[in-house]
């Protein structure tokens, strides 16, 4: 009965959560385009060793089967995906298979280099192998700015394309400041609630639970507003004669931090909160009254009962930060955007669903290893963590 009844909220999660999770992550290791219209071409090059120019017979190979395939919507597929290899690589496919020589007219492969010399370097034949399916390493290596050589080498794609881990590492130090900061100022604030009388702990949560009740893209337009050059913030500050010129808040990090902070402290408050209103003030008292000082009672009896709260607060608020896009594209410089820009840029502009993919699956796997790390400290900290 008791499966009965969960079953319609399993099925959902299956069908809404974990199938879109599960094909996106296939996406990543999916490589089925090339395969589709040269299947002999891709089988005769998984026995080429990338050193020198495959033979003749590959070439004679490639023809036939460029020219059964032209003219057809899986060329335009497969040119696609060998442009993400090497840029320019799909309009010479495409001219390749517009003057395709005759089959049988000299060697094959001097014929193609006639019509477009890339054909006599390896690199371009080592592309093809790359990308000959049905699976592949390709996406998930680029992912983490490495590449297959055509001899199977394990390599980096060189200081000029690497990209990707400069961009997971600014994800995760932005992440880490957004919840460091959102723990200094959600502390005090959860304190307040815990400790404060109905009338103003009603009213303060009220103002906490706000940006919950804003469109992320209206809380996202104020801080535009007030944050730039001629906004309010800067003529507070220089109205009070902390500073003498405007400062630059927004289109950098600053804004960044601000904006994301914002959006993410009742995620720590909200935590903080619970555990503290369960903290009675007798333990404080009697510490105070056997002669502690109030910050020694507060650091060795207190704090560590908010243990739970913070550990909680922080896991959510670091996740959360993790996969924010908005925030940084509308506030952020181009050295701010976070990883889920470059998801959504593969997802939206190119269509390039294999990176997207891979990319997503890196955020995936550090989400889960916080968990589980989480889960592990939880477990040697005893019941009171869970």
């Amino acid at each position: 009965m008791a499966g009965a009844l969960v079953a319609p909220l399993l099925l959902f999660l299956a069908v809404n959560f974990l199938l879109p999770i599960a094909l996106m992550l296939f996406r990543s290791v999916d490589d089925p385009d090339v395969r589709a219209i040269m299947p002999q071409t891709t089988a005769a090059l998984a026995m080429w060793d990338g050193r020198d120019l495959p033979p003749a017979t590959v070439a004679t190979l490639m023809i036939g089967e460029l020219d059964a395939a032209r003219g057809g919507a899986d060329l335009s597929r497969a040119a696609n995906r060998l442009n993400y290899d090497i840029n320019g690589f799909r309009s010479l496919l495409l001219k390749t298979a517009r003057n395709l020589p005759a089959p049988g007219d000299g060697d094959a492969l001097q014929a193609l280099v006639a019509v477009d010399p890339r054909w006599g370097q390896t690199k371009t034949w080592a592309a093809i192998k790359r990308a000959a399916g049905p699976l592949t390493g390709f996406f998930l290596l680029g992912a983490l700015d490495l590449k297959q050589s055509a001899s199977g080498d394990i390599q980096s794609v060189g200081a000029e394309r690497a990209i990707f881990v400069k961009v997971l590492g600014r994800t995760l130090w932005i992440g880490f400041w957004v919840t460091v900061l959102c723990l200094a100022l959600g502390y005090p604030v959860a304190y307040l609630l815990a400790t404060a009388s109905s009338r103003i702990a009603n009213l303060l949560m009220i103002l906490v639970l706000l940006p919950f009740w804003t469109s992320l893209l209206v809380r996202t337009t104020a801080w535009v507003v007030l944050l730039q050059k001629d906004g309010p913030v800067n003529g507070l500050l220089h109205g009070i004669g902390l500073i003498d010129e405007p400062l630059r808040l927004i289109f950098n990090r600053v804004g960044v931090y601000v904006a994301i902070t914002h959006v993410l402290l009742p995620f720590m408050i909200l935590p903080l909160y619970s555990v503290m209103k369960g903290i009675g003030p007798t333990t404080m008292r009697a510490a105070v009254s056997l002669g502690a000082h109030p910050f020694l009672a507060f650091a060795r009896v207190y704090l560590p009962q908010t243990v739970p709260g913070i550990t909680a607060g922080t896991l959510l608020v670091f996740i959360s930060a993790l996969g924010y896009y908005v925030t940084p594209a509308l506030i952020g410089g181009a050295d701010d955007q976070m990883l889920s820009t470059f998801i959504a840029f593969y997802t939206n502009e190119t269509t390039n669903w294999g990176m997207a993919g891979a990319l997503g699956g890196i955020l995936l796997v550090i989400t889960a290893l916080l968990y589980a790390v989480y889960g592990r400290l939880a477990g040697r900290a005893g019941p009171g963590w869970a």
